[in-house]
């Protein structure tokens, strides 16, 4: 940390700070209460934190307003309300609390550790304006937050990992060991990390095959993370260091459909990891004699994620970066080359490390067909913060990125993001305190160690952070984009202010780097903001969401009148819940925008906001625009970090229950009028486990709910609104990590394509469920 860094530069620069520099109240006290000495550091592990029952007790009757008409609630209580004890689900106060006493028991494990001195007050008047400003959804953290942070993962297990969005891990040095990215990926994925990786370590090892006659090596997997990981490590270097075989026993695994109580859902079983073990091995065996190939390197990874998916832990996310003039990286995702990779390509988006100046037209064509590859600029990333003309080589070990692009990371290094809402702000004043409380949180994460010394090396260094702003395209139609330039140079002055002082709060280094722009998905639904810098399919939407059938949430939609019919492929065990949308008065749709316009906001706010990277998917006519690609390209190379692009779909309504479907605003308004958004709040305004309030009649109507909601071994079945009869299966977990824009375009892409390869009778038959809801 800072204290034992004396003659660093950071800490020199820490040292030049002064309470004078900081231009807001709130933030120029925190230094010099941060080390009072009210309160000694107890013998012992240190106190948990906890908020004020009463503060608490006040939310508890207060209604959040969640976005999008009840579409925000649902993600809520379908992603991140966790059960409680008493068998019910949490609501968002307690969501909150949970959340914001986990924020503050690590900041109190740091302190007290370290003996910096505790200040309980100063602390509880901090955690209340978290709370309020995350209960009023000014700002959010990411969804593992929601998800795990304040439980046991994180105040038992102390898997601080979890509560990281992003990582990277390079190939370059697999010389010095094979497995370890290939494990690292495994493993934080398997906490619900996305993970970038490169194709560097290519032509470096010769992959030696298994020598047959060795003795063989026994191994028992444990039934946990660990022991999958180690398992999957073991075949690794048995294939590439020639060991003798190794037999693996599944007998301890836990058997399809037990709970997974941490992360919660249930289990696949061993076959998912069975199976991995033999694609893996079947690669590795094509591969016995010759250097690991770029194909090798991919197809381990996207093995993985497959496997991932499987297990039930997680929707993955994976992006490789290749050489741009590596055919047979770009050819990767060409299945007409590599038919064998459909079935586990799709797992990653691809992206090439691209050169300043090169010649971008020869993947023009690809990018016209299915949107890949991306482009990342390394240069770029290593040589600038905020692309404002002002270099800055702080980050020039940087060797990647993050699935979606938004984040500059380095080998091993995990990222916290957070997101911030200015729209839900009245002014400036406003969402100065909100940028300053959001980095907070993300501030704190980071002192969470991992179980990865690697990593643990790079993040007490580099402390990076992203806090990113969405609801963009709400603010400039709202505000315009003078005002919006001005809260990005002013914010992320205040954010710089921030850092240096709760840098000096915790005595550890400043961030090196602190904004982004996210994708974002399910978190800012909640709130009811555009994700990210994305534009909506139009003002006036539906916006389909699959739901388990047995989901306890189908007897409030059904009451409530919300649109709903079987899933297309899954009509026995998923249901797809229509919600009307109303982005907001004087809203473009993405269709208003050109494929320059969009590129030209990415780099506003390259320039204005993100000193990591903005997360950018330009959508463009595949007729119109795609011969303009390389020039655009050769102008924003300049401008960018990162950018990909995806044609857009020739119709929002040509195939069975898409994403997202634009209506008009006379069907919007009668789709509202048959909908009754009140009985989406039945279970709001209970204190905790679940029971009524004093005096109040009803409450949750819990009988109600369970005979709507079937416990998952009812082997019942329920009709849903137009008479559809489906069975209830077990749920899943639910999907908390992923569901960026960018992820809901390439569904709506990949059910077109899939309707488009089957027969004309088949296309006919699903035809009726066009635009259906």
């Amino acid at each position: 940390g800072a204290c034992s860094m004396a003659g660093t530069p950071g800490v020199r620069a820490l040292r030049s700070w002064t309470a004078a520099s900081v231009p807001r109240l709130g933030v120029a006290r925190l230094a010099s209460r941060a080390f009072s000495t009210r309160a000694m550091p107890s013998p012992g592990s240190p106190a948990a934190f906890r908020l004020d029952d009463a503060f608490v007790r006040d939310y508890a009757t207060l209604e959040p307003q969640f976005g999008f008409n009840g579409l925000g609630k649902l993600v809520y209580e379908r992603t991140y309300a966790r059960p409680t004890p008493g068998g019910a689900r949490e609501q968002w106060f307690e969501t909150v609390e949970r959340v914001v006493n986990g924020t503050f028991s690590m900041q109190r494990r740091w302190i007290e550790q370290n003996d910096l001195g505790w200040d309980e007050a100063d602390a509880q008047r901090t955690a209340r304006d978290m709370y309020a400003r995350i209960f009023d959804m000014k700002f959010l953290p990411p969804g593992r937050g929601l998800w795990a942070m304040g439980t046991p993962i994180t105040e038992e297990r102390r898997l601080y990992a979890a509560l990281n969005n992003c990582a990277f891990v390079s190939t370059d040095k697999i010389r010095e060991d094979f497995a370890g990215p290939f494990a690292f990926l495994m493993e934080a994925a398997m906490l619900g990390v996305g993970v970038g990786f490169d194709t560097r370590g290519a032509g470096t090892v010769i992959v030696r095959g298994v020598e047959e006659s060795a003795p063989v090596e026994r191994y028992t997997i444990p039934d946990s993370r660990e022991g999958w990981v180690q398992s999957l490590r073991l075949v690794i270097d048995n294939y590439v260091f020639g060991k003798g075989p190794v037999e693996l026993d599944y007998s301890l695994v836990r058997p399809a459909g037990s709970p997974i109580k941490g992360f919660g859902g249930v289990a696949s079983g061993p076959e998912p990891l069975r199976e991995l073990h033999e694609e893996v091995r079947a690669t590795l065996a094509r591969n016995a004699g010759a250097p690991v190939t770029v194909t090798t390197i991919v197809d381990v990874m996207n093995l993985i994620g497959k496997c991932v998916v499987a297990g039930n832990v997680r929707r993955t996310a994976e992006i490789a970066f290749g050489e741009p003039d590596c055919e047979e990286y770009i050819d990767l995702k060409n299945y007409e080359v590599n038919p064998q990779r459909m079935a586990y390509g799709w797992t990653s988006n691809n992206s090439v490390f691209a050169k300043l100046g090169m010649d971008y037209s020869p993947l023009v064509s690809r990018i016209a067909r299915n949107g890949e590859p991306g482009f990342a600029w390394l240069d770029n990333m290593r040589s600038y913060g905020r692309m404002n003309g002002v270099e800055d080589r702080s980050d020039w070990r940087a060797s990647g990125g993050n699935p979606c692009l938004e984040q500059t990371l380095e080998s091993y290094e995990l990222c916290c993001l957070v997101e911030t809402f200015p729209n839900r702000h009245e002014d400036f004043a406003d969402f100065s305190r909100t940028l300053e409380s959001a980095f907070l949180y993300a501030k704190t994460v980071t002192l969470g160690e991992t179980q990865w010394p690697q990593t643990n090396r790079v993040m007490l260094r580099n402390r990076r952070v992203g806090c990113s702003i969405s609801g963009v395209a709400q603010f400039i139609s709202g505000r315009g984009l003078g005002e919006l330039r001005q809260w990005c140079d002013d914010g992320y002055a205040a954010l710089k202010a921030a850092d240096a002082a709760y840098s000096e709060r915790f005595c550890i280094p400043r961030s090196i780097k602190l904004t982004s722009v996210k994708p974002s998905g399910s978190v800012s639904l909640l709130a009811g903001a555009t994700p990210g810098l994305h534009y909506p399919e139009s003002r006036f939407y539906l916006r389909r969401v699959r739901l388990p059938a047995r989901s306890e949430l189908v007897g409030q939609l059904v009451r409530a009148g919300f649109p709903m019919e079987p899933a297309v492929g899954d009509e026995q065990s998923t249901l797809v819940v229509s919600f009307p949308v109303d982005a907001g008065a004087g809203l473009r749709s993405v269709h208003e925008l050109s494929m320059w316009e969009q590129l030209s906001l990415a780099a506003f706010l390259q320039r204005h906001w993100a000193d990591n990277q903005v997360s950018c998917t330009v959508t463009f006519d595949a007729d119109t625009e795609a011969a303009s690609i390389a020039p655009a390209l050769d102008y924003f190379q300049y401008q960018l970090k990162g950018v990909s692009f995806l044609p857009r779909l020739k119709s929002a309504t040509a195939y069975p229950q898409m994403p997202y479907e634009a209506i008009t605003e006379d069907q919007y308004r009668a789709l509202m009028a048959s909908i009754d958004l009140g009985a989406l709040h039945r279970r709001e305004g209970l204190p905790r486990g679940g029971e009524p309030l004093a005096g109040e009649e009803g409450g949750r109507e819990q009988a109600a709910a369970a005979a709507e909601a079937p416990s998952p071994g009812d082997a019942g079945r329920i009709t849903v609104p137009g008479g559809h009869t489906v069975a209830l299966p077990v749920d899943h977990t639910p999907d908390i990590f992923c569901e960026s824009d960018r992820c809901v375009q390439e569904e709506a892409a990949d059910i077109m394509r899939s309707v488009e390869e089957r027969a004309p009778e088949a296309r006919s038959a699903t035809a009726g469920h066009k635009g259906r809801g």
